[in-house]
């Protein structure tokens, strides 16, 4: 279709029917004429009145005509914006967005009160701001409003909380947004609650997508020493402005921090809304698992585990070296197995195991949530250790940490250890090195840009990624 509509479409069309009735028409207007002319010229003063007829009916014909062109346009002329049912590039093209804009978050309390929120818009509107979405959090004493905002680039977050007070908000709270933030929040909230009904590690990641920037710790009911920490929250849950303490099913407290801006009760409700449904469907890990060849042909399953796999994995701890064990848990060998309840639950983060294929487990690896920082930590049985297990372990880890939006990740452990120390490196990230007392800390900052592909190993027969040196 082009953009500019063809002379010929836009004529009135014409019909020969009516044609031939114009035609009719004047057959018999000649004849009716010619009739009265010959009675009117018999007659005394006939060609006088057949001149003063001829004149009369000019004078009417053209009073007819400047009538019908003065009055015609204006009533069949269409309105503003209408085409007349004729396209037209403004109307197949879609507007395209404004230049040199910003997206906003802003939440203010204004007075629940009729005309406020209509105050407040129309502050707004004068700023040129454009309102995308919109949410209420009723309170007690008011209404919280949050928005998200298509502003003037250079508007400033001072200037828009200014003009918020001057129309009758109250503790006001901006940051910037980005395209992420366009989803409307009944489909986000449902993807949330989708992603922790297909795994229970997701329950704490949902939580701060739901909450925006806060920490979220899970404090258990019972120390790793078998003492009891005194943190049980109330089945209904616990909400004070910038913290929310919620039962976890798994046992103990989930609590939430957000000391920038006050939790509402609608949050509260959502967030305690995620956490029943969790308690509900109970443990659950993603069943998918990938099959490796090692290069002297030896096969491994690698798989999420969970708690369901804690007697296999103290089975695992007793085949390995003090060593071993020491410089992963850094203390006490002893002591080694009470950590494990603890980094095979999903409410700290994500586990991955390396079996054999007898169904023997001979690594871990650990993606755990540190408040709103992210641990990798790896175990490798000694008889597989430098065969590519722990390269393999921590790119998968990092694969996830990405996923879900991390910064960065870090692995706590001793210089001594050049095998960790060079699974990081093989990272191709920028890392940060850090010695504290004897312990190494390691932190990778994760690039959202795609990197280097990595060398795989030869396929095996069911066709899964191979894992590398």
């Amino acid at each position: 279709m082009t953009d500019v509509t063809s002379s010929k479409s836009s004529r009135r069309p014409h019909h020969w029917r009516h044609d031939l009735i114009e035609l009719a028409g004047l057959f018999t207007a000649v004849v009716v004429a010619d009739t009265i002319a010959k009675t009117i010229v018999k007659g005394p003063d006939g060609p006088y009145l057949l001149v003063f007829s001829a004149i009369a009916l000019v004078a009417t014909a053209a009073f007819h005509t400047w009538w019908a062109r003065r009055h015609g346009h204006a009533s069949h002329a269409p309105p503003a914006g209408d085409t007349g049912g004729h396209p037209t590039p403004e109307t197949m093209t879609a507007p395209a967005p404004p230049a040199g804009t910003t997206l906003w978050r802003m939440r203010t309390t204004v007075e629940d009160t009729p005309g406020s929120l209509a105050a407040l818009c129309t502050a707004l509107a004068r700023l040129g701001v454009d309102i995308l979405t919109l949410q209420t959090h009723p309170l007690g004493d008011g209404t919280v409003d949050e928005f998200l905002l298509r502003a003037p680039a250079d508007l400033s977050a001072q200037a828009l909380a200014r003009e918020t007070a001057a129309a009758g908000g109250r503790d006001t709270w901006t940051e910037r947004a980005d395209a992420h933030d366009l989803v409307d929040t009944p489909t986000r909230v449902l993807g949330l609650a989708t992603r922790t009904a297909l795994d229970a590690a997701e329950l704490p990641l949902s939580l701060r997508r739901l909450l925006g920037r806060c920490t979220l710790h899970s404090v258990p009911a019972v120390s790793l020493t078998g003492r009891p920490t005194g943190e049980q929250a109330p089945v209904e849950g616990v909400l004070e402005e910038t913290v929310m303490r919620l039962r976890d099913p798994h046992g103990g407290t989930l609590i939430i921090e957000r000391p920038y801006l006050r939790f509402t009760p609608t949050e509260f409700a959502r967030a305690r809304a995620l956490v029943e449904l969790d308690a509900r469907l109970g443990p659950r890990v993603p069943r998918s698992q990938d099959v490796l060849t090692l290069p002297e042909g030896n096969e491994i399953t690698v798989r999420r585990a969970d708690q369901r796999d804690l007697a296999a994995a103290r089975a695992m701890h007793d085949r390995c070296s003090a060593r071993t064990l020491g410089l992963r848990y850094h203390g006490p060998v002893g002591d080694a197995d009470r950590y494990l309840d603890h980094l095979l639950s999903p409410r700290f983060g994500r586990t991955l195991a390396v079996q054999t294929a007898s169904g023997r487990l001979v690594a871990l690896g650990h993606l755990l949530w540190d408040g709103d920082e992210t641990e990798v930590a790896l175990l490798v049985e000694d008889d597989w250790q430098r065969r590519g297990i722990g390269s393999e372990l921590l790119g998968r880890l990092v694969a996830m940490a990405e996923e879900t939006g991390c910064d960065s990740v870090y692995a706590v452990t001793q210089s001594s250890n050049t095998g960790m120390v060079a699974a990081m490196r093989g990272l191709n990230l920028p890392l940060d090195y850090q010695i504290e007392e004897g312990t190494l800390v390691v932190t990778a900052r994760l690039d959202p840009a795609p990197r280097p592909a990595r060398t795989p190993w030869e396929q095996s027969p069911e066709g899964a990624r191979r894992a590398e040196r």
